[in-house]
């Protein structure tokens, strides 16, 4: 019989769900968001330009998570820790790539993605003996150790895709037209939420079978209750259900900043 404990993360306390060490040096929690949404988009597209498996872009998405609800953003470089992030989920999840290839990837998405709103010529490739190499280098470098510092080491992620194909057999619903797809997008976005670190794999593997039958219209068993049987309560659901969908109403805005510096000058432009 699975243990109900092998698949357990670490997960926020209350003290950190209520204001998180970012709002407490200043920043709004809408800004906060904002940030840590775009620090994984960049993993996300990194890692595809650099042929990741899905576990390991994921893997570091949940890091970027984590590191940043123990540290502030105000501190430390969301750029940097974004490459360190996939740089130490690329060895944890045994498909390393080397640290020049994770800093040129990085300077390049970043550079398309602000190319893009600016309308700029083409992008300059980055010199590998330039200064501007050597402190990317240096930054992920010094990511690399504070996440490990700040994570105690925990740097192991459970994820619930696993899971999620479990239950879908279990209910059915593999060959189901659209259900199975929208389930696992629905897994795939949510690393752009909270949720994974405010709820175990079990929970969100339940919520986006829950999301996706009702997008889908989709009865599932109610007596007894599907989720509870897969060990979910239907309040946690709700909640994990208004996370994703609040992520698709309200995408981050262009020109984010990606350092401390870029930070402090763009809370200055920002209305008191």
């Amino acid at each position: 019989m699975l243990n109900k404990h092998s698949f357990d993360n670490p997960l926020l306390t209350n003290d950190q769900l209520v204001q998180s060490i970012s709002q407490r040096c200043g920043l709004s929690a809408k800004l906060e968001q904002q940030l840590l949404q775009h620090g994984c988009e960049l993993i996300q597209s990194a890692g595809i330009v650099l042929s990741l498996p899905q576990v390991a872009m994921a893997s570091a998405q949940v890091l970027l998570w984590r590191f940043f609800h123990v540290c502030s953003l105000t501190e430390f470089s969301l750029r940097d820790v974004a490459m360190g992030c996939l740089f130490l989920a690329s060895k944890v999840e045994e498909s390393p790539r080397k640290i020049k290839d994770i800093i040129n990837v990085f300077d390049y998405v970043i550079k398309k993605q602000r190319q893009h709103h600016h309308q700029q010529s083409a992008i300059t490739p980055l010199e590998p003996f330039s200064q501007m190499f050597y402190d990317l280098k240096n930054g992920v470098t010094i990511a690399e150790l504070q996440i490990l510092r700040h994570l105690s080491f925990n740097v192991q992620v459970q994820l619930p895709y696993g899971l999620l194909v479990n239950y879908l057999q279990c209910l059915r619903l593999t060959s189901h037209s659209r259900v199975p797809q929208m389930a696992w997008n629905y897994l795939n976005d949510g690393l752009r939420t909270c949720i994974y670190v405010c709820y175990q794999p079990t929970t969100i593997a339940c919520a986006v079978i829950f999301l996706a039958a009702r997008q889908g219209q989709v009865k599932l068993p109610t007596k007894p209750a599907w989720w509870v049987v897969f060990g979910a309560s239907l309040p946690d659901l709700y909640h994990i259900s208004g996370h994703l969908l609040s992520l698709y109403a309200q995408p981050p805005p262009p020109g984010l900043p990606l350092t401390v510096e870029e930070l402090l000058e763009y809370r200055n432009t920002l209305p008191s």
